[in-house]
C-alpha cells in the first residue's frame, strides 16, 4: 500500500533511483534496527534490574545479551523491517506490538522445552517493556521521517494520469499531505485540452505517452486516477512497460475514500477482483466504541471540574453573561440534540449573525470569519486551545454525541446536505475528528465533507484512537481555529 486508497500493481527496484526518492528505505530500516536494538537493551535492563537488583545469575546474563537479538528477530519476523510500512503509523506500530506477542509465545514454548521456567516478573517487565519503548522510537522516527519530507528530502517522483479533475485531486491530496512522501511532478491527461498544467503540474502529454514521459522525467511510480480510457488491456501494458525500468504503479480505484480493512484483494474466476466490505455501524465494536466514549467523557468531567467552575466564572465576570452556550445540532440518523459549548461569543451573537453572512470567509454551507467581530477577548483563547468544546463531553456521556466522529452540523446546515452528505448522518457526531487534525477551520467545505465520509466508511476503534492522539498535538499548536 503506497497510499491510503491507492493499490500497488506492479514495480520495484529493479533501477538504481535517485538518491533523494528511494535510499530513505535504507536510511530508516539502519536506524530503525538501532531504535529497536537500543530499547532492548534497554528494557532488559529494567527486567534485571526489577528481579535480581545487582545479583544476576549466569544463566540470566546469557539470556539478557541474547534478548536484543531475539527481539530483532520477532522484529523482523513480524514485517517490522518491510519498507511498505516504514513511516505508516498504525501499520508499522502494529508490526511491533505482533512482535512483542510472538516473542512472549516463543519464550514460552521455549521455556516448556526446556524444562526450564522464566521468571514471570522479569519476562513481564522485558517484553512489554521493550514493546512500550519499541511503540515510542518507532513514533520519534516516523516523525523524522514525517519531518525530512516536509523539508523536501525522500521525495518519490509521481507522473499522474487520467481525467484532469481526477488528477487535479490527487495533486491536492498529496501536496496536503506531503509527509506521505509522494509529489506529483508531471500529469497524462485523458484528453488534453491544451491547457500547459492542472493544479500548477505541468501537462507533458496524454494516455499513449505515459511510459516515454517516465523515462524523460525518471519518475518513480505513475498513479493512473479512475480513468474508463484505460481498460485491463492498456493498464497491463502499460505495468509490463514500467516494469522495464522499475518503475512503480499504483490505481486509485473508483471507491473513493474506501482503504484498509474494507477492502481485500481475492482472485476469483481468473480474474482479480476488490471485494469492499460493508461499514461496521452497529453491533459488538460499536457497543464498545459507546462504552468507551461514556467512560472516558465520564472520567474527564470529573477531571476537569475545577478547570470547568475557572473557565465559567472567568466568562461570566467578563460580560456578565452566561458560561455555557447551548445550540441545537443534528445527530445520529438526522435526531436534533442540545449542544453543550463554553460561550466565545457576545450573548447577542445569534441575532448579528444576519449582518454578518457577506464577509463569510468559508465556502459551501458553513459560515466561518477569521475576525468575527462577535468573538469576545476570551473567547478567542478559548477556542485557540479548543477549550470552548470541552462541555460536549458532557453530551457524550447523554449519548448524542461520541469522542469522534463527523463534525456536528446545524439544522440550517443539514436542511442543505445533498444525498451523498447524508452520509454524515449515519454515526453520532464527534467532539473530534478527521477534519479536526486535517485543518479544522482551515479545510474548504468539499474537504470537511469528504474527511467525515471517509471516517464513516473506514471506521475502526483504532482509528479513533489514533485521531484522539492526534487531536493533542493540533490543539497545542492551536493551528487552524478561528
Amino acid at each position: 500500500m503506497l497510499m491510503s486508497g491507492y493499490v500497488a500493481l506492479a514495480g520495484g527496484h529493479v533501477k538504481p533511483l535517485p538518491v533523494n526518492s528511494v535510499s530513505w528505505d535504507k536510511s530508516y530500516a539502519r536506524r530503525a534496527v538501532a531504535v529497536d536494538s537500543i530499547c532492548a537493551v534497554l528494557a532488559v535492563a529494567a527486567a534485571l534490574i526489577g528481579r535480581f537488583g545487582f545479583h544476576v545469575t549466569l544463566s540470566y546474563a546469557l539470556f539478557s545479551v541474547s534478548f536484543p537479538i531475539l527481539w530483532e528477530i520477532a522484529t523482523t519476523l513480524a514485517g517490522g523491517y518491510d519498507n511498505r510500512f516504514f513511516g505508516t503509523g498504525s501499520d508499522e506500530f502494529r508490526k511491533v506490538i505482533n512482535a512483542g506477542v510472538g516473542l512472549t509465545a516463543g519464550l514460552a514454548i521455549f521455556s516448556y522445552v526446556i524444562n526450564n521456567e522464566l521468571s514471570r516478573l522479569f519476562l513481564l517487565i522485558a517484553v512489554p517493556g521493550v514493546t512500550a519503548l519499541n511503540l515510542a522510537g518507532r513514533f520519534l522516527l516516523r516523525k523524522w521521517l514525517h519531518g525530512a519530507r516536509c523539508a523536501g528530502r525522500f521525495m518519490l517522483d509521481v507522473v499522474a494520469v487520467g481525467h484532469e479533475s481526477g488528477v487535479a485531486d490527487l495533486i491536492t491530496e498529496l501536496s496536503r499531505s506531503q509527509y506521505h512522501g509522494m509529489r506529483v511532478t508531471a500529469a497524462c491527461l485523458a484528453a488534453p485540452d491544451g491547457n500547459p498544467e492542472v493544479a500548477g503540474i505541468p501537462v507533458v502529454g496524454g494516455l499513449a505517452d505515459v511510459a516515454s514521459v517516465v523515462r524523460r522525467c525518471a519518475a518513480d511510480i505513475v498513479a493512473v486516477t479512475a480513468c474508463p480510457e484505460i481498460d485491463a488491456a492498456q493498464l497491463r501494458g502499460l505495468a509490463w512497460e514500467l516494469e522495464k525500468t522499475g518503475t512503480g504503479l499504483c490505481v486509485a480505484p473508483s471507491l473513493l475514500d474506501v482503504a484498509g480493512p474494507r477492502t481485500t484483494v481475492r482472485p476469483t474466476a481468473g480474474l482479480t477482483l476488490l471485494h469492499v466490505d460493508h461499514p461496521q455501524l452497529s453491533g459488538m465494536r460499536q457497543a464498545v466504541k459507546t462504552l468507551f466514549d461514556r467512560a472516558a467523557a465520564g472520567l474527564a468531567l470529573i477531571l476537569l471540574s475545577p478547570v470547568f467552575v475557572l473557565l465559567a466564572s472567568a466568562i461570566r465576570l467578563h460580560d456578565r453573561g452566561p458560561a455555557l452556550f447551548i445550540q441545537t445540532r443534528v445527530g445520529k440518523d438526522g435526531r436534533t440534540f442540545r449542544l453543550f459549548k463554553f460561550r466565545t461569543m457576545v450573548v447577542d451573537a445569534e441575532a448579528r449573525l444576519a449582518q454578518l453572512r457577506a464577509d463569510n470567509d468559508h465556502d459551501g454551507v458553513l459560515f466561518k470569519m477569521r475576525r468575527d467581530p462577535r468573538i469576545t477577548a476570551i473567547g478567542a483563547q478559548l477556542r485557540k486551545w479548543s477549550v470552548d468544546e470541552l462541555p460536549q463531553l458532557v453530551n457524550v456521556l447523554l449519548g448524542d454525541m461520541s469522542l469522534v466522529g463527523p463534525r456536528p452540523a446545524l439544522p440550517t446546515e443539514a436542511a442543505q446536505y445533498a444525498d451523498h452528505v447524508r452520509r454524515r448522518l449515519v454515526v453520532k457526531p464527534g467532539l473530534t475528528g478527521l477534519w479536526q487534525v486535517n485543518g479544522r477551520s482551515d479545510l474548504s467545505w468539499e474537504e470537511s465533507v469528504r474527511l467525515d465520509l471517509r471516517y464513516v466508511e473506514n471506521w475502526s476503534f483504532a482509528l479513533d484512537l489514533q485521531i484522539l492522539w492526534k487531536t493533542i498535538s493540533v490543539i497545542i499548536r492551536g493551528s487552524g481555529a478561528y
